[in-house]
């Protein structure tokens, strides 16, 4: 109701009703009428002739086919009343006649009675009520208004169409943050909004991906001062080299996740089908070898697959678990189908995060505690870089603290289609 569409359909709508009412009151105004000056003076003198000729001959009503009745009176059915504007006419003429108009609105029928002599009355007929086609008229303003209504709403969808064009790329924003390629077909006005819209989508993408690109070089370009570090190192004292050692390996981690996280932004491969209960078990069997307390995986899960680029889908996946099993201690994992989609969920035991810090945990580097990075290992870029790769799978994750304690993590993935 408050949209720009329906307001301009509102508006011409009661535009083109008022200028239609407008001009039918125009019309009637000034279109000719029945001249009721001449309408009354005509029937006046017929009054003045009948009631001369019946004063002369009260035989010839009979003869003329005229009613001679008592005066009329008024009664449920039937309206009486004076016709100011006969008599009127009649006194001009001198004639003192008593003219009344009588009328039955159930029949639509109306006569003037004139009185000839003392109790005896003259009724002649006189121009009825006009016909009223109701239903007619009523027809004729649905037909108009519907009219109206089409045109008025053709309109504004015409003028409001950039504006629709503009919602419709805002609504289908891509995996990558970008709205979808606008086609550039219609009137002018729309192909210059689409096209606008396209270039803006390419600069946009364009300093995205350059600057992704430039913090992949920095990453890679680090590693070859942190060799020689490396290698410096070994000639300190035994005590320092741990503690430089250490710092490398935390500076090499990091430099990595953000080589992978620039790769799983701009370099997108093509997805094909995964089945998820056999990289599940891979993922967990793999933890466990290294030291993770990851909780037996049920031994019956649901045969799901989802379209995804596998090696991505297996490094989100593993990070989140990775996670779970690192900062909260063991991780639970199952898999079940929930609504058509393949629904995974990670839980652990751990402290959880603060309910104020939850929207931040997929930015990049983000910690809880920053000085338990001394503890354990991680650079931060974990779960930013699983939040990537679902997102371009066409799935969502959502975070929560558990009620009894831990964060649980619920992934969920499109199925594939057969």
């Amino acid at each position: 109701m408050k949209s720009l569409r329906f307001r301009l359909a509102l508006l011409l709508v009661g535009s083109i009703l008022g200028v239609v009412v407008l001009a039918a009151l125009i019309s009637l105004l000034t279109l000719d009428r029945p001249d009721r000056d001449s309408f009354r003076t005509t029937f006046a003198e017929e009054v003045r002739i009948v009631t001369a000729v019946l004063r002369e001959d009260p035989s010839a009503a009979e003869r003329l086919g005229i009613t001679i009745g008592r005066m009329p009176v008024r009664e449920a059915d039937v309206f009486v009343h004076d016709s100011r504007g006969i008599n009127e006419a009649l006194a001009q003429r001198g004639v003192e006649t008593k003219v009344r108009i009588v009328g039955d609105p159930a029949s639509r029928t109306r006569q003037i009675a004139f009185e000839i002599t003392p109790g005896r009355w003259a009724y002649l007929p006189y121009p009825g009520f006009p016909p009223r086609n109701l239903l007619g008229f009523l027809i004729y303003l649905t037909v108009l208004a519907i009219g109206v209504a089409a045109v008025s709403i053709f309109a504004a969808t015409k003028m409001t169409r950039p504006l629709v064009i503009l919602d419709e790329a805002v609504s289908n924003v891509g995996p990558d943050g970008l709205p979808a390629h606008v086609p550039e077909d219609g009137p002018a006005e729309v192909r210059a909004t689409a096209s606008a819209l396209n270039r803006l989508t390419a600069r946009v993408r364009a300093a995205v991906e350059s600057r992704m690109r430039l913090v992949a070089a920095a990453g890679h370009d680090l590693r070859t001062p942190m060799t020689r570090m490396r290698l410096r190192a070994e000639f300190l004292p035994d005590d320092e080299r741990e503690t430089w050692l250490k710092d490398l390996e935390e500076l090499d981690r990091i430099a990595d996740s953000a080589i992978r996280l620039v790769r799983e932004e701009v370099e997108p491969q093509a997805a094909e089908p995964v089945a998820l209960p056999g990289l599940l078990a891979e993922i967990a069997r793999e933890l466990t070898e290294i030291g993770r307390d990851i909780e037996p995986l049920a031994q019956k899960m649901p045969a799901l697959t989802v379209m995804a680029r596998p090696l991505a889908l297996k490094r989100a996946l593993r990070n989140l678990i990775d996670n779970a099993a690192v900062h909260g201690g063991k991780a639970h994992v199952t898999l079940r189908q929930s609504d058509g989609e393949a629904e995974i969920r990670i839980e652990d035991d751990g402290p959880g995060i603060p309910e104020d810090m939850l929207e931040r945990a997929f930015e990049p580097f983000f910690r809880v505690d920053p000085g338990r990075r001394k503890l354990k290992p991680g650079a931060g870029l974990g779960m930013a870089i699983a939040k990537e790769i679902v997102d371009q799978a066409g799935g969502m994750i959502r975070i929560a603290n558990r009620p009894g304690g831990g964060l649980e993590q619920v992934i969920v993935l499109p199925l594939a289609t057969a």
